[in-house]
């Protein structure tokens, strides 16, 4: 069978995503639970990888295995032998064609940014901070520039191991409400710490450090070293991954979950 996951988690005890030696990973602790479950070996394929820190309100993983459980089993089950911070929200069965990653149609990623002098206590980890005052009308501009299809060099990191550069953009919202700003970027796929450069970029903007234009003229500089720094994991979530309807998955892994913002700052 192939069976398909639907998690989220809290990133800031783990060393990303990805399975590494000597590291506590969300997926080494995913594996060990499912394994512990299935009384047998299990390796799972992410819909994608998410950096250190960063958090997942909609992470989409499938799995292969001859062992039969109920579905209920790979929820329950799975969830009494996770950490707290770690959380499977459902499981389905799917045709053997699926793939977690290369199935997927468009990644969602939400970023929380809290502005103000005084860094943040009670959102600790769970939301970006900046102490300068943002202009959202400037950085709304420059997001326009990143819109479509482009060569986006100027924001991968130097360690991104893509063949390519190329990304299809196809939405960066920028909202508002008295401290905080939420910026939801949607994309067929992401470039290692595309999301968090092009942030820094925005920031940048939105503090006057430069006119809206400058992300465009990034864009076509094509170089990393002329634009901001990578700014900080703490307020990145994914959010979704969107998969055709071919595949019957359940709603949390097709459509963008409820926005936490409501939840953790009483944005709506």
């Amino acid at each position: 069978m192939k069976i398909v996951l639907t998690l989220e988690y809290d990133g800031r005890n783990y060393c990303g995503w990805q399975k590494q030696p000597g590291c506590v990973t969300v997926q080494s602790q995913l594996e060990d639970a499912l394994s512990r479950v299935a009384n047998s070996p299990i390796q799972v394929v992410t819909a994608g990888r998410t950096d250190t820190g960063v958090h997942a309100l909609c992470q989409v993983v499938h799995f292969e295995t001859c062992v039969m459980r109920p579905l209920a089993a790979w929820v329950r089950g799975t969830n009494a032998l996770l950490p707290d911070d770690i959380s499977v929200l459902n499981a389905s069965e799917v045709h053997d064609n699926f793939h977690a990653r290369f199935s997927a149609i468009e990644r969602t990623y939400l970023y929380y940014l809290l502005s103000r002098s005084a860094r943040p206590g009670v959102f600790h980890g769970k939301i970006g901070w900046t102490h300068y005052l943002l202009d959202l009308e400037k950085m709304q501009a420059a997001a326009k520039f990143l819109i479509g299809e482009h060569d986006f060099s100027a924001f991968r990191s130097a360690e991104c191991q893509a063949k390519s550069a190329v990304r299809k953009l196809t939405r960066l919202d920028i909202y508002q409400k008295k401290q905080f700003f939420v910026f939801e970027f949607c994309a067929n796929a992401f470039l290692h710490h595309m999301i968090r450069n092009i942030l820094g970029g925005l920031v940048y903007v939105g503090q006057g450090k430069h006119p809206p234009e400058w992300m465009q003229m990034l864009l076509r500089q094509r170089d990393r070293t002329l634009a901001a720094p990578t700014f900080s994991p703490n307020g990145l979530y994914l959010s979704g991954v969107r998969y055709d309807d071919k595949w019957n998955l359940p709603a949390s892994s097709v459509i963008q979950p409820e926005n936490v913002i409501e939840v953790i700052t009483g944005f709506k």
